[in-house]
């Protein structure tokens, strides 16, 4: 039997439309060096969340890659006695929201082409949903999406389902020709367990072999899915 053909893609944000390291590397540099005492209490701050700034280096388990705004400020909070926790977490949100964001590809003519191919489109980050809608809208793509979820839209976190299952509701959409696209193992788990594909990419920190086992395909970026399709 041949292989159902795609009908609706799910994008990850961070690592996936916009390149990881060169677009959060800036923002950690920023926010590390503006909440630290001196240049090397900020290099303790980083190595809580699994970051070297000279380097721009993020370990491949840095809640940075993958996580919540709350557990990255949790995750910095032993090195910040004395501060709240939600504190942290809203200007975490705050700086976020403005963070230059670099794109993986040239995103409007791709996302154009997936249109015209009748696909829907919709993005699932553990970023809140103001900060992403932000950064779409910074490079003029939000009217590509059909759907944009954060963690904080009410369908939980990656590696849960919750966000795909939506995306998958809203426009009934069979699971088995909908792909869930990212760059982190959250990701792909989050799109096998709602049953969808599972798409790959290494624009963001973890590689080749610890995506493939999870993923239906492993591509070098997002601007190669139109040729994964047409060979479906």
């Amino acid at each position: 039997m041949p292989e159902p053909k795609i009908s609706g893609l799910l994008f990850d944000k961070d690592g996936t439309l916009f390149d990881f390291k060169t677009s959060w590397g800036r923002w950690a540099q920023t926010f590390l060096t503006s909440i630290a005492k001196d240049a090397t209490h900020a290099d303790q701050l980083a190595a809580l969340i699994g970051y070297q700034i000279p380097s721009n280096h993020f370990a491949p388990d840095s809640p940075v890659i993958a996580a919540t705004a709350a557990d990255i400020a949790e995750a910095l909070l032993p090195g910040l006695p004395g501060t709240d926790l939600q504190d942290l977490t809203d200007h975490i949100n705050a700086t976020a929201s403005t963070a230059p964001m670099a794109p993986a590809v040239p995103l409007r003519p791709l996302l154009a082409d997936f249109k015209a191919r009748g696909l829907r489109l919709g993005v699932a980050t553990n970023d809140t949903e103001v900060p992403a809608r932000r950064h779409l809208a910074a490079h003029d793509i939000t009217d590509c999406f059909d759907f944009i979820s954060g963690y904080d839209s009410g369908h939980g976190a990656k590696p849960g389902p919750g966000m795909c299952l939506a995306f998958l509701t809203r426009f009934n959409l069979d699971p088995r020709r909908t792909a869930m696209v990212g760059d982190s193992l959250h990701d792909l788990e989050a799109g096998r367990a709602a049953g969808m594909r599972t798409i790959a990419v290494l624009t963001g920190i973890a590689p080749r072999e610890v995506l493939a086992p999870h993923a239906d395909v492993v591509l070098p970026d997002i601007g190669s899915i139109p040729g994964w399709i047409d060979q479906l």
